[in-house]
């Protein structure tokens, strides 16, 4: 039986997730590809806990439900000063402590650090453990949209990497692109809608309901962030886009990406609460985007938020867009790509599905820790 040691940084709702489908997978990684996830440590934003010994002991399934439940109580694993055998540090020795982990079992078994947190503050610890040829997943989008000269010391071994998480949750968006680019064909644009809750909310719209109305109901159903303006503002998509930009070669950064926001700035989170923005704000909003929404409509076409790349080019907002077309035919809060390349030129590759969701994520870094599991001995 091969074993995979992992440590898992992040225990919202996907590190959680992920610890579950570890569990309950066992008799199938079991059977089927003859692997064991050895789970040797597990990080918050306070704390680390660890396996007295890394070589021999692992986080038992029970101790990983107690974790679970800790973490959806709102606990801190920190509040966990002595938990049986295993070890608890502070965050000042967090970084210390998975440095020390990697560098005794890289030179053993092989160790995979997997980043589920939504924070900068991973990203030292991963260029440390990628430097020592650690094996890395990520569902953290973060690290891979920060400077050039952190994504290339992120991305210098790419066999040891894995990120199909960050763009489309569970959907082989990543994966589809390396197989075309490692075909030799030649991506020209691509074009997608990459947020679930602004695919609901443009759907929702261009059945000729009012936008505020629509925010409201993507907020009290949890499609939304607990302020709306955090998906309605573009930058979940921005930081989406430039994963696959970069992908593809382009060496954008951030800020250099044209973002449309739903909301002017006056509306941000620095002038206008949350209740506010909800009670009177967006309803402002109402009219103006029906009007775009009834003359897209007399020309045949649909808007969609979407993101654009094609060349030097990365844009993220809305678009006019054939109502026949993938995009056009979107409902609800799937994801959907259209690839187009010298192979796909006239029709594109659609790559379309649920693009959100604890469960769904979690799924897609599990896939892509198995899928390293050649790399382990």
């Amino acid at each position: 039986m091969k074993s995979i040691p992992l440590i898992v940084m992040g225990c919202g709702g996907v590190g959680r997730q992920l610890l579950q489908h570890i569990v309950s997978c066992r008799d199938i990684h079991a059977l089927h590809h003859g692997v064991r996830l050895r789970v040797v440590g597990v990080a918050d934003s306070k704390s680390l806990l660890s396996v007295p010994d890394i070589f021999t002991t692992e986080l038992d399934d029970h101790s990983i439900g107690e974790i679970c439940r800790l973490k959806s109580n709102g606990s801190s694993l920190s509040s966990l000063t002595s938990y049986g055998d295993y070890q608890v540090f502070s965050d000042s020795e967090t970084i210390t402590n998975i440095t020390e982990i990697a560098s005794h079992l890289v030179r053993s078994t092989g160790l995979a650090v997997v980043d589920c947190s939504a924070s900068s503050d991973t990203i030292g610890i991963l260029q440390k453990v990628a430097e020592m040829n650690v094996c890395i997943v990520l569902a953290n989008k973060k690290p891979l949209t920060s400077s050039m000269e952190d994504y290339d010391k992120l991305v210098l071994h790419p066999r040891r990497l894995r990120h199909e998480s960050t763009v489309g949750a569970g959907l082989p968006v990543i994966m589809s692109i390396n197989r075309l680019l490692s075909s030799g064909d030649t991506i020209h644009r691509i074009v997608g809608s990459l947020s679930g809750t602004l695919g609901y909310v443009m759907s929702e719209v261009e059945d000729g309901k009012p936008l505020s109305q629509v925010v409201k109901t993507a907020k009290a159903l949890g499609y939304t962030e607990p302020d709306p303006r955090d998906d309605l503002g573009g930058m979940d998509v921005a930081r989406k886009a430039l994963i696959v930009a970069r992908l593809l070669g382009q060496r954008l950064e951030l800020d250099s990406i044209k973002v449309e926001s739903l909301y002017p700035a006056e509306m941000g989170p620095n002038a206008m609460s949350v209740e506010d923005f909800l009670a009177n704000g967006v309803s402002q909003l109402d009219n103006s985007l029906a009007d775009r929404v009834e003359k897209a409509a007399s020309s045949g076409n649909v808007l969609r938020y979407v993101c654009v790349i094609e060349s030097s080019r990365c844009e993220v907002g809305i678009q006019e867009l054939p109502k026949n077309s993938a995009l056009g035919r979107l409902r609800g809060s799937d994801n959907v790509l259209e690839v187009y390349s010298r192979c796909y030129s006239e029709q594109p590759l659609i790559i379309q599905g649920a693009g959100a969701g604890n469960d769904t994520t979690a799924a897609g870094v599990l896939a892509d820790i198995l899928d390293l599991q050649d790399l382990f001995t």
